[in-house]
């Protein structure tokens, strides 16, 4: 019977590789086949739990987070010289066997809360859908986000977005341009929208001003893809002036304060999230959000964009769910990391 966790290590290997992370690809293939005890007991929580579990826990990249925060910190110096510019896997893999010698503990403690990815790219999958709702309304937005870690994506009308042939949307002069792919039919980019109200919560948010805080939002940053790196940091100093602030909150308790208001479309979304809330929270959210669309009107709607896997896993999708109403549509397929999206596939 094959090993769960190797499976999972080996699915999360396949998808660095396809997002053209090759280092990483290389360390989760190395740790799929060298669970050895010291390795395995970092999975004490997921002792017993199916490769689909692992997966959409995101464990293999929990761990990836711990030792790149390791590096980051400059906390286990042999495995920071490992690690990119370095490009070989089999190298680090010996390092990260030492680091989980010396540093076992805090590793454990860094998997144990839920990834905290916060990739502003995922903006660019987003922008359609929040112009999608305000070409269908007429209205400005007030914008609700779940789970928003350090809430650079509360940003996204300050962005620059390209789109290549299909066109960009956004100040030209923004710090930060999000570059996507747009496959697909047309799309509404040539669609203007006013933000009126923008909030955000997370269970545990990152606080940009803490140092270590910063740190663990740049750890679950993939390090053999600078660009990406580049990207977060330009969104962070953005946050940082801007003043941006996520409240500590439930997602769940958070909705239930949220109510439609009359001249504007109020927005619950979220991104690559919904997955690590256990089902029977989901199942109490979607009742929420469902209740508060029951209440909208044609001058106050509601509207539930969602970025997630879909059915748990890849491809993701964007979706909508506009009331009065309350269809849900699927408005295009994405790629995780925003570097495409198929607008109506």
């Amino acid at each position: 019977m094959s090993d769960p966790l190797a499976t999972a290590f080996l699915i999360q290997a396949t998808a660095c590789r396809e997002f053209g992370a090759a280092f990483y690809a290389g360390l989760c293939e190395a740790a799929a086949t060298d669970l050895a005890p010291p390795v395995r007991r970092l999975f004490a929580p997921w002792e017993a739990a199916a490769p689909r579990t692992l997966v959409t826990d995101a464990v293999a990249l929990r761990f990836l987070g711990a030792l790149n925060d390791l590096v980051l910190d400059g906390g286990d110096q042999g495995l920071a010289a490992a690690y990119p510019p370095a490009t070989d896997p089999a190298i680090a893999w010996r390092a990260v066997r030492a680091a989980i010698d010396a540093h076992a503990p805090r590793i454990e403690a860094f998997m144990g809360h839920e990834p905290q990815t916060n990739e502003v790219r995922r903006s660019a999958c987003l922008l359609p859908g929040f112009l999608t709702i305000a070409a269908e309304t007429g209205l400005p937005l007030r914008c609700f986000e779940l789970g928003a870690s350090a809430g650079l994506n509360q940003l996204w009308p300050q962005f620059r977005y390209d789109y290549g042939a299909a066109g960009a949307w956004g100040d030209p002069a923004s710090p930060l341009t999000l570059n996507a792919e747009w496959r697909g039919a047309p799309g509404p980019l040539a669609t203007t929208v006013r933000v009126i109200e923008s909030q955000a919560c997370d269970r545990k948010p990152i606080r940009l001003a803490d140092p270590a805080q910063q740190r663990r939002l740049l750890a679950y940053v993939w390090p053999d893809q600078p660009e990406r790196v580049s990207r977060i940091r330009t969104a962070i100093d953005m946050a940082l002036a801007a003043g941006v602030e996520v409240e500590t909150a439930e997602a769940l308790d958070w909705v239930r304060r949220i109510a439609p208001q009359a001249g504007a479309a109020t927005v619950i979304f979220h991104s690559v999230f919904w997955q690590y809330m256990p089902e029977a929270v989901q199942a109490d959210a979607r009742a929420a959000v469902e209740l508060l669309g029951a209440s909208a009107s044609a001058d106050a709607p509601l509207a539930w964009l969602t970025m997630e896997p879909a059915g748990g896993l890849a491809p993701m999708e964007l979706r909508l769910r506009l009331w009065p109403g309350g269809e849900d549509r699927r408005l295009a397929v994405v790629q995780a990391h925003g570097a495409w999206l198929d607008w109506g596939a």
